[in-house]
């Protein structure tokens, strides 16, 4: 699903139209990005947990090549699935 898509479902499953929903959709990327860019966990009951971890600098392997390169330490973000949403795929 890409974005458009999914602001149209929006849209249609809250009876907004397509320029509302992607102003709440906009809304809630920016707040939560805003939130993991100050290290804080954004929980989302039922749906999962999005959590800033920093990864150290280290050794990695080019999966084509099998060589050896080196990854500079960077902060990324790590998603933990909620049951609900494990119960509704499974």
């Amino acid at each position: 699903m890409t974005k458009a898509e999914l602001i149209e479902d929006i849209a249609k499953r809250a009876d907004l139209d397509r320029a509302l929903a992607r102003r709440a959709l906009e809304a809630t990327i920016e707040a939560v990005t805003a939130a993991l860019k100050t290290g804080q966990e954004v929980r989302l009951v039922g749906f999962g947990s999005f959590t800033p971890v920093s990864r150290p600098a280290g050794l990695a392997r080019n999966p084509r090549t099998g060589a050896q390169v080196r990854r500079k330490a960077c902060r990324t973000v790590r998603f933990r699935i909620g049951e609900g949403l494990k119960s509704a795929v499974n």
